[in-house]
């Protein structure tokens, strides 16, 4: 209980912070947009090279991942699904699946994990798989659906390598899989610029939050919604049911995955769909609503399985 509040918390105080920066004119009517690409084009990528060129690649082979892979999957083809029948394209589409399945398994998971799981390892393998499979995967759809699309075959192959977040997560675990050392004048400055990735990308969030409408309204409603049901209540039923069901974990095994599962959705979305320009408000209110309707359902989970 103490970790969830306590990692709410921390991230409701730097949004507010955003918020009062934004409603000041501090940082001038272009400070989110400077944020922004400081976060995706700079911070995001060396805070990703730094995580992962150090990670323990061994914990991505896990019935774990396994249920937090299938569980992902399932939520977002259902927004897919959904996405393709009501025309909203393939952009729109794509960061509407991300807010259904991407968890925020960072500066949210971490704390969680130690405090309500007691051990900040097992988000390793959710952040490791969404940084090296999701990520990648999701960033080149974006990419192929904009301006990449009208590329040649060879641009188009090669969409991923030119992505700054997609190069620091394949650098990263480059280097973790080879066993390199970077040495230490290199890798410190790398961590001092990937420290400003969160708060970057929270304060820009809280920005974003000035003069705008009420979440949930407008247009984007229904893939919204869509989108907060999905991630609040179907990714954790879904881990549930796969990881007692298929894979017969139980315990504190279980109460691992489906926590991780029930983690809103992840504030570098965000990052993305301002990077891309497309799906800008509906990522925005879909990580606001799903992140207020997962403290009830992180209590609950904790509840009950813990």
């Amino acid at each position: 209980m103490q970790g969830v509040l306590s990692g709410f918390a921390v991230i409701a105080v730097v949004i507010g912070v955003g918020y009062l920066l934004g409603r000041g004119g501090h940082l001038g009517e272009h400070g989110r947009e400077v944020l922004t690409k400081l976060a995706f084009h700079v911070a995001s990528p060396a805070l990703l090279f730094t995580m992962l060129a150090r990670a323990d690649l061994s914990v991505v082979f896990s019935s774990r991942l396994l249920v937090t892979a299938m569980s992902t999957a399932a939520v977002a083809g259902v927004f897919v699904a959904a996405g393709v029948v009501r025309r909203w394209g393939v952009g729109r589409t794509t960061i509407g699946a991300l807010c259904s399945s991407y968890v925020n398994s960072g500066n949210l998971g971490i704390p969680i994990a130690v405090y309500v799981l007691g051990d900040a390892s097992l988000v390793a393998p959710v952040l490791l798989f969404q940084l090296i499979g999701v990520t990648p995967v999701a960033l080149t759809i974006l990419d192929l659906s904009g301006e990449g699309a009208k590329g040649s075959v060879w641009r188009r192959l090669f969409t991923p390598l030119r992505n700054p977040i997609a190069v620091g997560s394949l650098t990263g675990v480059t280097v973790s899989a080879t066993g390199l050392r970077v040495p230490g004048p290199v890798m410190d400055p790398l961590v001092l610029i990937g420290n400003m990735s969160v708060p970057a990308v929270l304060l820009a969030f809280g920005i974003s939050l000035c003069g705008s409408t009420m979440p949930g309204r407008g247009p984007d409603r229904y893939p919204v919604f869509l989108s907060v049901a999905l991630k609040s209540v179907g990714q954790p039923a879904a881990a549930w049911a796969l990881a007692s069901g298929v894979f017969g974990l139980h315990g504190a095994q279980l109460l691992d995955v489906v926590v991780t599962s029930a983690l809103p959705a992840a504030q570098n979305l965000f990052t993305y769909a301002s990077g891309y320009g497309v799906g800008e408000r509906l990522a925005r209110d879909s990580i606001l609503l799903s992140t207020a309707a997962s403290v009830p359902v992180l209590v609950v989970v904790a509840t009950v399985l813990g």
